[in-house]
C-alpha cells in the first residue's frame, strides 16, 4: 500500500471535483470512504486506519483551505451519521448525536480518523440533504446527504487505491417547461 499515492489520488480527485462543482466557502462536502475497498478488499472487511489517514491528508486540508465544511460519513452501523466540525453543525443548525466512531465496530476508519483529527469534532445524524458536493470512495452510498438534484461528475481518476470512486455535485432543480430559459452557470 503506497500511502503517498493514496494521498495524491485523494487530493487530485477532490481538486478536480471542486473545479467542476464551483461550491462556495461555507458549503458542505460529504466524504464516504471505505478503507477496505482502497486496499482491494470488500467494504467492511479490512478496515485500515493508515489508508484512511492518507485519504484524510489528501482531502481535508484542501477543503479547510477553501473554507468548505467536510462531513465524513460513518458506516451503516451508525446509520451513516456524519463527523463534522462543531462550527459547521452550528452554522447549519444540525443536531448533535452521541456516538464516537470506531474503526472495527461502528463508524469505520475514515470517520474515526476525522473524529480524532478534527479541531472540534461532533457527530450529526444528518446534514438534512444540504451537501453541495461529495466523493464516494468504495461504494459507501453518500447520496442521501446531497441536495435533491445530484449530478454525477466525471473526473480523470476512476479509483483511489483499488476503490472505485463516484463524484457528485448538486444543481438547482429546473422548473418551467418548454418556454423556460435556464441560467447556464447553475447547470
Amino acid at each position: 500500500m503506497d500511502l503517498t499515492k493514496i494521498t495524491a489520488q485523494s487530493r487530485q480527485a477532490v481538486e478536480e471535483l471542486l473545479n467542476v462543482a464551483h461550491i462556495k466557502e461555507g458549503a458542505i462536502f460529504v466524504i464516504g470512504c471505505s478503507s477496505s475497498e482502497i486496499l482491494g478488499d470488500q467494504i467492511g472487511t479490512a478496515t485500515n486506519l493508515e489508508s484512511a489517514g492518507a485519504v484524510y491528508d489528501g482531502i481535508i486540508p484542501l477543503l479547510n483551505d477553501r473554507g468548505i465544511f467536510a462531513a465524513a460519513q460513518c458506516c451503516e452501523h451508525l446509520n451513516r451519521a456524519l463527523v463534522m466540525e462543531r462550527e459547521g453543525m452550528e452554522k447549519y443548525g444540525f443536531e448533535q448525536v452521541n456516538a464516537i466512531p470506531q474503526p472495527n465496530h461502528a463508524g469505520g476508519a475514515f470517520a474515526t480518523v476525522c473524529y480524532k483529527r478534527f479541531k472540534d469534532p461532533v457527530l450529526v445524524e444528518s446534514v438534512l440533504g444540504k451537501a453541495d458536493a461529495g466523493i464516494d470512495i468504495g461504494g459507501t452510498m453518500i447520496g442521501m446527504h446531497m441536495h435533491a438534484v445530484v449530478v454525477p461528475v466525471r473526473i480523470s481518476l476512476r479509483k483511489i487505491g483499488e476503490a472505485p470512486i463516484i463524484c457528485a455535485r448538486h444543481r438547482p432543480k429546473y422548473v418551467g417547461g418548454q418556454r423556460a430559459v435556464y441560467d447556464e452557470r447553475l447547470m
